[in-house]
């Protein structure tokens, strides 16, 4: 009767996995007004190089390409923010991160882009703003031209990674099929610098925001966070 306890427990918890992964995709941007803000407004409960980061006008934003990143663990999590690009900025939301001294192939990364610059409009699809960097590009090019504030959501759900830009739904990703190194599902190269399949990596870790990448500043404002069941 144990036996039979522990293997119908287990197949209910597989059964609430699967049924998490296989929930509808979101319909439109939450009222996030009563969320918890990801980061303090003194930053204390942040880790970041000091003198970096900085509030200027009611936005986060950084003098160096050096992250910030919580103190703290996350996941299945909805994330809700807002971000101006610079001209040229190429920034990037990092979540799942496991390094934070190395996060470039330890985390997942939403990537921002200054989409209509010239330095980025011929680079490969999955660099695009809201995009899963590397891995998967955004279904359409939403992303307001340098100097406008964007809305970005992010639903994390276990390995289902789900992107709102600008009211529509561009990113829909299932990490697990995600088994090559070298090649998406697509066909399509990854860059060699993310060298761990995605299907392998973690769905619980820091989440980090990405600074002042090529020497063009990024600004972020409203970030807040809210669990999943």
């Amino acid at each position: 009767m144990r036996k039979m306890m522990m293997v119908l427990l287990a197949a209910g918890c597989l059964g609430a996995t699967a049924l998490r992964a296989a929930e509808p995709p979101p319909k439109g941007h939450p009222d996030s007004s009563a969320w918890k803000n990801l980061f303090a407004p003194d930053l204390s409960n942040a880790n970041y190089p000091k003198g970096i980061w900085f509030v200027a006008d009611g936005a986060l934003t950084a003098s160096k390409d050096e992250a910030i990143w919580t103190k703290k663990d996350y996941e299945n999590f909805v994330m809700d923010l807002e971000f101006k690009n610079a001209p040229r900025a190429n920034s990037g939301v990092l979540i799942y991160a496991t390094d934070t001294a190395n996060w470039i192939p330890n985390s997942v990364e939403v990537q921002i882009l200054d989409d209509w610059a010239d330095e980025w409009v011929r680079q490969p699809a999955t660099w695009k703003c809201a995009g899963i960097f590397g891995r998967l590009a955004p279904a359409k090019q939403v992303v307001k031209k340098a100097g406008e504030w964007n809305r970005m959501t992010i639903w994390a759900r276990g390995p289902q990674i789900d992107v709102m830009l600008n009211g529509e739904l561009v990113t829909q990703c299932d990490m697990r099929q995600w088994n090559d190194a070298q090649k998406n599902p697509d066909g399509s190269a990854i860059p060699p610098w993310l060298n761990r399949p995605l299907a392998t990596m973690a769905t619980k870790g820091k989440i980090g925001l990405q600074g002042k990448h090529g020497g063009a500043p990024i600004y972020f404002r409203n970030i807040k966070i809210k669990a999943l069941e």
